[in-house]
C-alpha cells in the first residue's frame, strides 16, 4: 500500500524527494502491473503516478542546470587558469 492509497491526508508528489518520488512510483506501477484494482482506484494511482513523475522530472532538470552551471564556471575558470600559467611560460624572447 502506497502512502497516497485511500488517505485523504496523503503526502503531496512536492512532499518527497528525488528518491521518495521514484520509490512511491516504482510500488504504484507494480500494483498496477498487478492489475487487481478496481478502476477507480487504478485511475487515482495513474493520477498521483503522473504528479510524481513530474516532480522527478522537475527535479532531473535543476540537476542538470546545476551541473550545467558549474560544468560552465569550471571551464571559465580552466581557461583563465590556462592563460595565467601560459602567460608565466613566455620569458622574455617570447620562448617557453
Amino acid at each position: 500500500m502506497t502512502m497516497a492509497e485511500n488517505n485523504p491526508e496523503s503526502p503531496k508528489p512536492n512532499d518527497f524527494n528525488f528518491e521518495q518520488a521514484i520509490l512511491e512510483l516504482e510500488t504504484i506501477v507494480e500494483r498496477m502491473e498487478r492489475g487487481e484494482q478496481p478502476l477507480e482506484q487504478a485511475m487515482q494511482d495513474f493520477e498521483y503516478g503522473m504528479a510524481l513523475s513530474e516532480k522527478c522530472k522537475k527535479s532531473l532538470d535543476v540537476a542538470q542546470l546545476r551541473m550545467e552551471q558549474l560544468i560552465v564556471r569550471n571551464g571559465q575558470e580552466s581557461l583563465e587558469s590556462m592563460e595565467s600559467d601560459s602567460d608565466e611560460e613566455i620569458d622574455g624572447d617570447g620562448m617557453p
